[in-house]
């Protein structure tokens, strides 16, 4: 008889982690017996990197040796403090620079975008999202339906799970759409439903909109940072995410903003203006008239919030010097997999436990929902006491999220550990 093949040594695997070293530039909060916690919950907030600090003292310093002359000199040049991280941000999500802006924050850039992508007609105007979408994206399109005198009810579509099945497929997407045709407005589907962790087929999902007519955009609150994205290449007309999650730049972080370049030179499109989205070069002119700028910047409101800028400034980065998403989704692959083996080596039946995100790598991030049928609170908070910090989802789903720059195959293996001792106990 062959012996199971003994998986890699956590030890191991985090000396041969080419990320490793970027966990030391994170402030990892301590546990209940002083040492750092197992943080799982970087779907919700991510750490503070250890840059964050000092980029917001510079600004500060700023500020207090120039006040308002800190918009034209330097080091912080804030007049033009946006424009430092279109770069970075268009690497991050497969874009070019022309394409991604950062501003507000994301529910207020899913206004903005809406107002232009979902224009309804007499005919065309369904609008098509995901069931269970996270409340804000609900919310907003309940209220957009609205603004144009529709009957949310009538006006909006839910993509809902076969019986008995937690996720989408790809395939009831597509029919979904082709059945809507002609009468569909607007696609608005999250990159990655926050709930189940399933990663949707962005590229497909497009194709199918756009083949009927349908603009299409996406959510990507969880899919930026997480995932590696090729937004330009997918023809995505629009989408905005956070950057407080994967992106780990402070809660309530600034947002990010894509429209596709097909836009950019568009000044008839319906949009909600600003005097910062107002074309530069006359822009201090103050004179009627709304120019808008080529691309995303065209879609700005007000100047640069530059504290949360500037640490997202930091973030970005750290993400680009660790080898950008492909580089990070590779490791985020490897942790996923491997939390994944030890949970299903409890070999605990689906009706106490079991993971409700798709098996697939190319259907998920770096997160896995643990549906919990049985003592699920007590299991999260048994979780917190052994300084693994995770996310409880009402009514019971423990979300998990190994995250590549700060986790490790150790933390994984934390997380293992504490489940099995858990179910033991539980057994006696």
């Amino acid at each position: 008889m062959t012996a199971p093949h003994a998986p890699t040594p956590a030890a191991e695997l985090d000396a041969a982690d080419s990320l490793a070293s970027f966990r030391q530039e994170f402030h990892l909060p301590p546990g209940p017996d002083g040492r750092p916690v197992a943080y799982f919950c970087g779907n919700s907030l991510g750490l503070m990197p250890k840059a964050a600090r000092a980029a917001v003292e510079t600004e500060f310093d700023t500020w207090a040796r120039l006040g308002v002359e800190g918009h034209f000199e330097a080091p912080s040049f804030w007049m033009h403090f946006h424009e430092t991280l279109t770069e970075a941000s268009a690497r991050l999500v497969g874009a070019k620079p022309i394409e991604v802006v950062v501003m507000n924050n994301l529910t207020v850039n899913l206004h903005l975008l809406l107002v232009s992508f979902y224009r309804p007609t007499a005919t065309r105007y369904k609008i098509l999202m995901e069931g269970g979408a996270f409340p804000s994206d609900q919310y907003a399109i309940e209220s957009q339906a609205r603004l144009h005198g529709l009957d949310p009810a009538d006006a909006i579509v839910e993509l809902v799970p076969r019986p008995g099945e937690h996720t989408l497929r790809t395939e009831d997407i597509e029919a979904t759409i082709a059945g809507l045709g002609d009468s569909l407005a607007t696609v608005l589907i999250g990159g990655v439903n926050y709930y189940t962790g399933q990663a949707f087929d962005i590229a497909a999902i497009t194709k199918a909109g756009h083949a009927v007519g349908a603009y299409v955009g996406f959510d990507l609150a969880h899919a930026a940072g997480n995932l590696d994205l090729r937004l330009h290449d997918w023809d995505v007309d629009f989408a905005c995410w956070c950057t407080y999650k994967y992106l780990n730049s402070g809660p309530g972080g600034t947002s990010g903003v894509f429209v596709h370049e097909r836009f950019a030179h568009r000044p008839d499109l319906v949009r909600l203006a600003g005097w910062w989205g107002h074309d530069a070069s006359v822009r201090f002119q103050m004179k009627k008239g709304f120019r808008p700028m080529p691309g995303a910047a065209g879609w700005q409101l007000s100047n640069a919030q530059i504290f949360p800028m500037a640490i997202h400034r930091a973030s970005l980065a750290i993400v680009d010097r660790a080898g950008g998403m492909p580089a990070m989704r590779r490791k985020s692959e490897q942790l996923t997999a491997r939390l994944e083996s030890l949970i299903r080596g409890l070999n605990l039946p689906a009706d106490k436990l079991e993971i409700i995100t798709p098996a697939d790598p190319a259907q998920r991030g770096c997160q896995l929902s643990v549906l919990v049928h049985e003592r699920g609170r007590e299991l999260f908070d048994y979780l917190a006491d052994q300084g693994i910090i995770a996310d409880w989802r009402e009514p019971n789903v423990i979300r998990l999220a190994p995250v590549p720059l700060y986790n490790s195959f150790e933390d994984v293996d934390r997380v293992g550990e504490a489940l099995r001792q858990f179910t033991i106990s539980n057994e006696e």
